[in-house]
């Protein structure tokens, strides 16, 4: 059997450093579903086209090479903004499905993080968690990220952006940001890393260790 857990969230609430945690703890595949969208953005951007453009983006996401995924070009704020519009199309999204499910297939086990994991890449996942934090401290954090790289926005700005990506993921109408109905609901508002990941391994530990004793 191989076991799945999906961890879904919104943008800076600690969803990725946590999948990652999880990931090396279990010794799990990982797999950051937002660099694919990141990645579909940076190449509109690169062929001169526009994220908005549903037929762009989804030439972009068909010719993906997935290899590219630790480009530092993908973590800039204008490509965390295309990423969110661009994931907004339904060919995009369908376009990415396979190979998000194909890894998840992978022995012994997969970790992935995104805003639809648990909805529907892998509605059958063996543990999901949904992280949250309130707006302001995920604009905080994203704006300290931000500054380690170089001159950041402003927080204000920072904030905005958070607020507007919220409102496009939550309001698209295919797979929109919410929890799926059997998520762990993790809010991080008040943790730092170290408690965070404490709490995430207490709400999916029970579910991966039953999996492992009595696989299906």
């Amino acid at each position: 059997m191989t076991i799945i857990i999906a961890v879904d969230g919104t943008a800076a609430s600690g969803k990725g450093t946590l999948a990652k945690k999880l990931a090396a703890h279990y010794g799990f595949h990982y797999l950051d579903s937002g660099a694919l969208y990141r990645l579909v953005a940076l190449g509109v951007a690169e062929a001169g086209g526009d994220p908005n453009c549903e037929a762009d983006a989804l030439a972009v996401a068909r010719a993906l090479d997935p290899a590219r995924a630790n480009d530092p070009a993908i973590r800039t704020a204008a490509m965390g903004i295309g990423a969110s519009i661009v994931s907004a199309h339904p060919a995009v999204r369908a376009a990415l499905l396979d190979f998000q499910r194909a890894f998840a297939r992978q022995a012994p086990g997969a970790v992935i993080d995104g805003r639809d994991i648990g909805t529907v890449i892998c509605p059958a996942a063996t543990a999901k968690l949904f992280v949250d934090a309130v707006p302001a401290v995920r604009a905080h954090r994203r704006w300290l990220e931000l500054k380690s790289k170089g001159r950041p926005p402003a927080e204000a700005e920072v904030l905005a952006d958070i607020l507007a990506r919220d409102e496009r993921d939550r309001s698209r109408t295919v797979s929109p940001l919410v929890p799926a109905a059997d998520a762990a609901l993790l809010d991080t508002s008040q943790m730092g890393i170290d408690a965070a990941f404490a709490a995430a391994l207490a709400l999916v530990s029970p579910k991966v260790e039953n999996a492992l004793i009595s696989p299906a």
